[in-house]
């Protein structure tokens, strides 16, 4: 259960851009019904996350590879839940999925790329800093806005679940 009432999404600036979300993404996730209490705050969100989604070049498989991996690390089961069915269709295998769940990454699962990625989340997610070793391994496979727009991925991510989580926003919940 929600640690606050969604908002009301009928009402003022929030009834407005709830439009906007269901004309662009179908519905209105639980996601953003809380962060219409705030509908700046909403706005902004939005328009970062599809940029980060929907307008960078990054690869969709390691975009969901990544974010699958923050969800796991952080514990936060909404954006899992969000972003199974997704990282499916962009052609992550149901035994990667198992994988990412693991603290340690079994090997031969991941190829080299994406176990450098997946070295690279972990740095970011779990210490903030990363090694200069991680960060080279993760370099050699990606130009500079490559590297920008995976680095913006997995900052964005984090927050995501970070809101998620603090808030205890949660698949299961009750409008």
């Amino acid at each position: 259960m929600a640690r606050l009432p969604y908002a009301d999404l009928q009402q003022g600036a929030a009834a407005s851009l709830a439009e906007r979300i269901t004309a662009e993404r179908g519905s209105v996730l639980h996601l953003y019904q809380m962060l219409l209490h705030s509908p700046p705050v909403a706005e902004g969100w939005l328009s970062y996350l599809t940029a980060i989604r929907q307008k960078s070049g990054l690869d969709g498989a390691l975009r969901e590879l990544v974010i699958m991996r923050i969800a796991y690390l952080n514990r936060a089961p909404y954006e899992a839940d969000q972003h199974a069915p997704i990282a499916l269709r962009e052609g992550l295998r149901q035994q990667q999925l198992d994988a990412l769940a693991r603290v340690d990454l079994p090997a031969g699962v991941f190829d080299p790329c994406e176990a450098a990625v997946l070295d690279y989340t972990d740095a970011m997610t779990r210490s903030v800093q990363v090694p200069d070793a991680v960060f080279a391994a993760v370099r050699a496979y990606f130009s500079a806005t490559e590297l920008v727009e995976l680095t913006a991925t997995i900052a964005a991510y984090n927050m995501v679940s970070r809101f998620l989580e603090a808030l205890q926003v949660h698949s299961d919940d009750q409008r």
